[in-house]
């Protein structure tokens, strides 16, 4: 099976998770939580299936697990009009998600339906005759688009009783759920590589939980927390990215909800996605086909088009040399928050990638950079280092002639520049240092 490298990380702690595994089969723990509309856990590799529990990987083949629904099939409208009656965040949509029917009434960030920008003038700087849109997550309560996957880890965590929240991070992860367990009443203890942007690490500690650095790069901060999930040390913990991980995914749909939604229940015709894990592109994907199979969207071809940092670029380079297979490689690059490696669900980037007729591409550090101040100068949004990534890789698909500019397109900006300083800093201070004094303004030849 092509994937089964993909569950390397899994397979690190399935020693330990096989006893788990043969519990959620039997059904002790999927028959008493409360998940709302999900009904089980399903392999994609194999189809095998399990009740709802905090497992990651199947025991059959070690392929990864997602949540399988019953979803409210039959009345559009309805929906439709239940939906948008909802809360201004993500619980508008908790009948396509994995939580209770009264979740917007338990303690959350409550994070979700940020703005989707008409980027005219970044449409015009780069070339774009059609609509373009930044679908800006900056606006999340911790500032990235993390908060929406961690508020669906939490109600799993709430549902399997564990007591810590924890996650490897590359930075935004790590802020997400140390505000989001001190906003739930959970402990938190997460996980980051030792040299991360100050920014994040900050902001990741501020929440008071505990602020652990490994000495390393992302890959062995994951490694690292695969083995503690096996080890007395962590029992009661959920990991939001590892055996929370089916749920946890689920949180990148509502991205793909808000955007149809907020193009008046329209799916784009293009949307350019960074990829690190690659989870949320394929969760962006899946959240298109149910919008899709629930009638609230009409169908027609949509393409998907994955961006990564040069140093950090397995999937792109697998994409480009037609396999299968994604290489690791060792990061290399400001883009921090993208800095995989050996990404999960890069196999599964490259299908849909194929089947919609996108296209995965990859910029260097400088391009990085340039397009956070394209972004910024145009449109008065400040990305991190990820949404250079996205805005760059767009530009060089324009250029390229892969992207279309006629069409209807939407890119994502996942995070604030706020956490990624460094990367602009050296060239965007003071243009002038003055006495206070017209004369001293006039000498500077500002005007």
């Amino acid at each position: 099976m092509r994937r089964k490298g993909l569950a390397i990380m899994a397979a690190q702690s399935v020693a330990t998770s096989a006893e788990t595994v043969a519990v959620v089969e039997i059904g002790t723990v999927g028959a008493s939580v409360d998940l709302g509309p999900a009904t089980g856990l399903s392999c994609r590799e194999c189809g095998t299936r399990f009740e709802l529990g905090p497992i990651f990987a199947c025991a059959e083949c070690f392929g990864p697990l997602e949540v399988s629904y019953d979803l409210p099939l039959g009345d559009p409208e309805a929906l439709r009009a239940a939906i948008e009656a909802g809360p201004n965040n993500i619980w508008r949509y908790a009948p396509l998600l994995p939580v209770p029917a009264d979740v917007a009434s338990k303690p959350s960030l409550n994070p979700g339906f940020t703005k989707l920008v008409d980027a005219a003038n970044l449409a015009k700087e780069l070339g774009v005759t059609g609509k373009l849109y930044v679908k800006d997550d900056s606006g999340n309560p911790t500032h990235s688009f993390k908060d929406r996957v961690v508020a669906i880890a939490v109600e799993a965590a709430r549902a399997f009783g564990f007591t810590t929240l924890s996650c490897s991070s590359t930075g935004n992860l790590a802020g997400a759920v140390g505000a989001a367990a001190a906003r739930a009443g959970f402990r938190s203890c997460v996980f980051i590589p030792h040299d991360l942007e100050q920014g994040k690490v900050v902001m990741a500690g501020v929440y008071g939980g505990d602020l652990v650095g490994i000495e390393g790069n992302y890959d062995d901060v994951n490694r690292f927390c695969s083995e503690l999930i096996g080890d007395p040390l962590g029992e009661g913990w959920g990991f939001v990215n590892v055996n929370l991980r089916p749920y946890y995914g689920e949180g990148s749909k509502t991205l793909a909800y808000e955007i149809c939604e907020q193009l008046g229940w329209q799916l784009p015709d293009q949307i350019v996605i960074p990829i690190a894990s690659g989870s949320q592109l394929t969760k962006i994907d899946k959240g298109l086909q149910e919008l899709i199979k629930l009638g609230l969207v009409e169908d027609k071809p949509y393409k998907i088009f994955g961006a990564q940092a040069e140093g950090c670029s397995p999937v792109s380079t697998a994409f480009k040399a037609g396999h299968e297979v994604v290489r690791p490689q060792k990061p290399n690059t400001i883009a921090k928050s993208l800095a995989i490696g050996n990404p999960a669900d890069g196999p599964y980037v490259l299908d849909i990638a194929r089947r919609t007729g996108g296209f995965v591409e990859d910029v260097n550090d400088e391009q990085v950079v340039e397009a956070i101040k394209i972004l910024a100068q145009t449109e008065g949004i400040f990305a991190e280092t990820a949404g250079g990534v996205t805005v760059g890789v767009t530009k060089k698909l324009i250029e390229n002639g892969q992207l279309d500019p006629s069409l209807t397109t939407v890119i994502l900006n996942t995070g604030d520049g706020l956490k990624t300083l460094e990367a602009v800093a050296a060239d965007s201070g003071q243009t002038a240092t003055i006495r206070p004094s017209l004369d001293a303004f006039r000498a500077a030849g500002l005007v």
